[in-house]
């Protein structure tokens, strides 16, 4: 093989995937997943900033189950920085098979006041330590499984829910379920 450069060795051609090095089907898979990896995340995070400003709360979530039950927030909408809890991993010992299996089918959460609320101890400390004051949940559920929940905080003081906010939410949550970037994740 000729080569313009004389000092320049010449390269070598990808490996194949049947020798188990990445070839060119193999970058080619890992281009597409990582364009529906953006994909998804753009459409989550626009979803949430919408939200947080339509709601006109402090903190807006996607708490995403990466195992069942185990998850972390991976995207967030904030009215201040100083807000940010990405990457959280939450309260998991608090949240069983009972709790998952409630929103599996559907639960929805709003509490007005965490302080009054009638929460497990573990629960009411987890939110506490986060500042919160209020909070709403709804599931997205995919595929027949609990995909991540959606969930607004209202950190200053205790604020009642609509059911307008929360058909909001709940509209939100299913928008994302039924969204391709979703779907293919």
């Amino acid at each position: 093989m000729l080569s313009d450069e004389p000092n320049r060795p010449p390269q070598p051609p990808l490996p194949d995937e049947q020798n188990g090095v990445l070839g060119k089907r193999g970058l080619h898979t890992v281009v597409q997943r990582l364009g529906r990896t953006l994909e998804r995340d753009r459409l989550v995070q626009e979803t949430l900033t919408e939200l947080r400003q339509q709601l006109k709360v402090d903190r807006l979530v996607l708490y995403y189950f990466y195992q069942q039950w185990r998850g972390q927030v991976t995207c967030e909408a904030l009215a201040e920085p100083s807000l940010s809890i990405l990457g959280s991993t939450g309260a998991d010992d608090c949240f069983n098979d009972n709790y998952a299996t409630r929103y599996l089918e559907g639960r929805v959460r709003a509490i007005a006041n965490i302080a009054e609320s009638e929460l497990h101890p573990c629960h009411r400390e987890f939110l506490e330590s986060l500042h919160v004051k209020a909070n709403l949940v709804v599931p997205v559920r995919v595929h027949q499984r609990l995909w991540g929940l959606l969930i607004a905080h209202h950190c200053r003081c205790p604020r009642n829910w609509s059911e307008a906010e929360i058909a909001q939410l709940q509209a939100a949550a299913q928008q994302l379920a039924t969204a391709s970037a979703i779907q293919n994740s």
